[in-house]
């Protein structure tokens, strides 16, 4: 079983670098034209702060969040960043990618979560500009790790699933993908106007969605699928709100009208609350020196400082061999 089940996978698996490619096209996939690149050509990523509130064992959290966001070169044989000159032409294409980290307090131990989301920014493996390509999701606190990924092909959608808790373990395996079907870990990304379905103010739309990997993970199975109504709404001259629901569960995200379209906060029916502190756009991947600290006084985020800093150690260390 396991043998055909491997090899439905590779038939299935990451269309290969020398197929000619097929342009899909859905009708409401979003125009990545002169302008969108005009910012996002550029160069360089846009990072925005959050102060955030994230419930976790029925009390909510405060913490931060930080959302990177940049337009990068992907490989389709490989589905990672293709650096410069490594890949032929005919395996590339270009991708926005969302990093969403997330992190707070519980009591004595933190929790660090990431959200990673590409989304095709041209037809690629059938499905049209604007859908998902790859998501991953991770998370880390002191009692284990977790990590999920999907990769979006012509047929299916191949996900894993790694976990420490008892119930979850390894988990491989395909799952349908419906006919321009949308994932939830793209939301933020179909909210600025970077992912299909682009919406007109007052719209709704009823749209298959696979469900978050963080959603999916609690003993569910690695994904699944529900109907999704999407809705767009001007709630102010600025600000258009953007809402995702799956029956009495919700997303919104408020976003400014005018370009690139910031997500000024983003919350849940589950009690999730992130509210803009600053947005900077920067070659972030350079400022990685002590030096490079003073630049998250821009995004009004602490220096993460060694908690014992300038305490007397346990173990007298000059005794120690």
């Amino acid at each position: 079983m396991r043998y055909w089940l491997c090899l439905l996978m590779v038939l299935v698996g990451c269309a290969p670098a020398t197929e000619t490619p097929k342009v899909v096209v859905s009708g409401d996939e979003p125009k990545y034209d002169a302008e969108f690149w005009k910012i996002w050509g550029d160069g360089e990523a846009e990072l925005t702060s959050y102060d955030l509130t994230y419930p976790r064992y029925g009390v909510p959290r405060k913490g931060t969040a930080v959302a990177i966001m940049v337009a990068e070169t992907f490989s389709n044989s490989l589905r990672v960043k293709s650096d410069p000159g490594v890949r032929p032409a005919k395996d590339e294409f270009p991708v926005m990618k969302l990093n969403l980290v997330e992190n707070f307090q519980t009591g004595i131990y933190d929790y660090n979560l990431q959200l990673s989301a590409f989304v095709a920014l041209r037809s690629v493996n059938g499905k049209p500009a604007g859908a998902p390509t790859k998501v991953t999701w991770s998370s880390q606190e002191w009692c284990g790790n977790l990590f999920k990924s999907a990769l979006f092909n012509e047929s299916a959608i191949r996900v894993e699933s790694h976990s420490y808790f008892d119930g979850e373990g390894d988990q491989e395996v395909l799952v349908r993908y419906p006919e321009l079907g949308i994932s939830e870990d793209g939301l933020m990304l179909w909210a600025r106007g970077m992912a299909r379905p682009v919406m007109k103010p007052g719209e709704t739309k009823k749209v298959a969605m696979m469900l978050a990997l963080q959603v999916s993970r609690y003993k569910e199975g690695p994904a699944r699928w529900e109907e999704a109504l999407l809705s767009r709404m001007e709630v102010a001259p600025d600000f258009d709100e953007y809402k995702m629901a799956v029956g009495k569960r919700w997303r919104s995200f408020l976003v400014e009208k005018a370009a690139p379209h910031r997500v000024v906060r983003y919350n849940s029916s589950e009690g999730v609350m992130a509210v803009m502190l600053a947005s900077k756009r920067m070659k972030y991947w350079e400022l990685n020196t002590p030096e490079g600290e003073k630049e998250l006084e821009k995004l009004k985020l602490n220096v993460v400082r060694p908690v014992g800093l300038g305490k007397k150690a346990a173990v007298d260390i000059k005794r120690l061999p």
